[in-house]
């Protein structure tokens, strides 16, 4: 019996000692989940709090051992319930200065729903994600839309269901003292791995439509880009360099082919 006893003391320390560690989970852990789920491109940074409740900045990393760029203003909070060690997700994500409002993940470790809400993408701090971006300059005002977004993991393997669209207004440039070039739409129809992308324009002087795909993290696209009747001397520089020149109609364009 005092073996049995003796056993039992044993595994419960274990158990303890287990339970300690994953209820004090340094918010750290976040961070290289964030970093290994996109290749090092964004990090966070001046993490605080635990793996189940705390906060950061979210970034991009210039280098292995490069400083973490700030990319939105404020900082990032979350709330993970402790139910994911039972297989199931319930997290809610906060930034005010950036969010429509509390981004809530509900689900399991295979199949997950996250709730329609959007973000705000200050385009002068994208600049710190690199090529073509810190080339471009761009400005303006920029926020992507979402539905609800849903998720099915097979293996190594994503599947979304769901809407996005990601709204350019104002948008100008570095390359162009034309400001502001114009505002667009680029939607996107997530079916599987799969989503169908549009873009328009809703105004100029720039004019940008097309349509592709964005498979597994390739992006195909065949577009074009035009100037406003009357705009043409003033934004050819910029036009060419976008793309060749071909002609649509009777008018001269600039293809935009991304294969």
């Amino acid at each position: 019996m005092s073996k049995r006893v003796g056993l039992l003391w044993v595994l419960a320390a274990i158990a303890s000692v287990i339970a300690t560690i994953l209820v004090f989970l340094p918010a750290s852990w976040l961070a290289l989940i964030l970093e290994k789920q996109t290749a090092g491109r964004l990090s966070l940074g001046d993490v605080r709090g635990s793996f189940w409740s705390g906060s950061a900045f979210v970034g991009g990393a210039s280098g292995i051992s490069g400083p973490v760029t700030p990319l939105f203003p404020g900082r990032f909070s979350w709330q993970i319930s402790p139910m994911l060690l039972l297989g199931q997700l319930d997290v809610v994500l906060e930034n005010s200065k950036v969010l429509s409002q509390a981004v809530k993940l509900n689900g399991n470790l295979s199949q997950w729903h996250v709730a329609a809400a959007s973000l705000s993408l200050p385009p002068e701090r994208l600049e710190g994600l690199g090529a073509p971006l810190n080339t471009i300059g761009p400005t303006g005002q920029v926020r992507l839309n979402w539905s609800g977004l849903d998720f099915t993991r097979y293996e190594t393997k994503l599947d979304v269901i769901g809407k996005m669209q990601l709204e350019l207004n104002d948008m100008g440039s570095r390359l162009s003292s034309i400001k502001p070039l114009g505002s667009y739409s680029l939607a996107f129809d997530w079916h599987g791995q799969i989503a169908d992308v549009v873009l328009t324009s809703q105004k100029g002087p720039m004019l940008l439509s097309g349509n592709g795909s964005l498979n597994a993290g390739r992006f195909q696209f065949s577009g074009k880009a035009q100037a406003e009747t009357g705009q043409e001397e003033k934004l050819a520089n910029l036009l060419g360099l976008l793309g060749q020149r071909r002609r649509d109609g009777d008018k001269d364009v600039i293809a935009l082919e991304f294969k």
